[in-house]
């Protein structure tokens, strides 16, 4: 994936924008100083490092051609480290990053049709893969599995379809759970087992994945026992919580 050649790198960030873009997600927008001589690959993530906290982790949600960066970060009140990002970045003008994290990343374009499936926040990283892989003009089929557990929580929604409807290899596909009775866990069986039928020839396809460990990891033993060669499966989730 030559994630390697970009090593992190610590900086100072000016706050752009912040702004709420649904119940409890924000759209934070980062310019960063000499842009040019800071280069990420699409699906890699940053850390936001606030003082005397411990570093924050973001996927970036903006492609590598993008001048400044940008963010989705879901802080409902009761989550306080990500509550307290959103507190700093919107009282201030500057905050310092860590950029880039993370191996499962596009440095150039697949060879192979590309399956994306997120859960939650998780399709920050798919917007940044989806908005690389369309200014490289790529041909191969592209699906996304956005899976939520409300209407409400897929945030960008309208954006999703604007593709589905002007990019012809792409084809989005959304998973609402909507039942109150049924637990998180229900919901990520449900986004799986949608993806399962999906009848793509799962030999030939490459499949990034965001979203919680629980998710990725019952989403990679479903595929790979469908089929799919487990080096094709990309999840950021097998670095940071590796199985024991």
């Amino acid at each position: 994936m030559a994630a390697g050649t970009n090593q992190p790198r610590e900086c100072r960030a000016k706050v752009v924008d912040v702004r709420s873009i649904s119940h409890d997600v924000y759209r934070v927008e980062l310019q960063l100083p000499h842009r040019d001589e800071l280069s990420f690959h699409a699906g890699q993530y940053l850390s936001v490092n606030l003082p005397d906290s411990d570093p924050c982790y973001f996927s970036i949600a903006s492609s590598p051609s993008e001048s400044n960066i940008e963010l989705h970060i879901q802080a409902a009140p009761d989550w306080l480290s990500a509550q307290k990002v959103i507190d700093a970045l919107t009282s201030g003008d500057e905050v310092t990053v860590e950029l880039p994290h993370g191996k499962a990343c596009l440095a150039s374009e697949p060879e192979k049709p590309l399956l994306l499936v997120a859960a939650g926040t998780g399709f920050a990283q798919m917007k940044s893969l989806v908005d690389y892989l369309r200014t490289t003009r790529y041909e191969q089929p592209v699906k996304l599995y956005w899976g939520v557990r409300r209407h409400e929580d897929m945030y960008l929604r309208s954006l999703a379809q604007q593709w589905d409807q002007d990019w012809p290899p792409f084809t989005f596909m959304p998973v609402v759970g909507d039942d109150e009775d049924n637990d998180w866990a229900g919901h990520h069986d449900q986004l799986v087992r949608t993806v399962l039928a999906s009848g793509m020839d799962w030999a030939n396809v490459e499949v990034h994945a965001s979203g919680s460990p629980a998710m990725v990891y019952t989403l990679m033993d479903a595929l790979i026992a469908a089929g799919l060669p487990a080096s094709a499966f990309f999840s950021d989730v097998l670095e940071y919580a590796p199985r024991g």
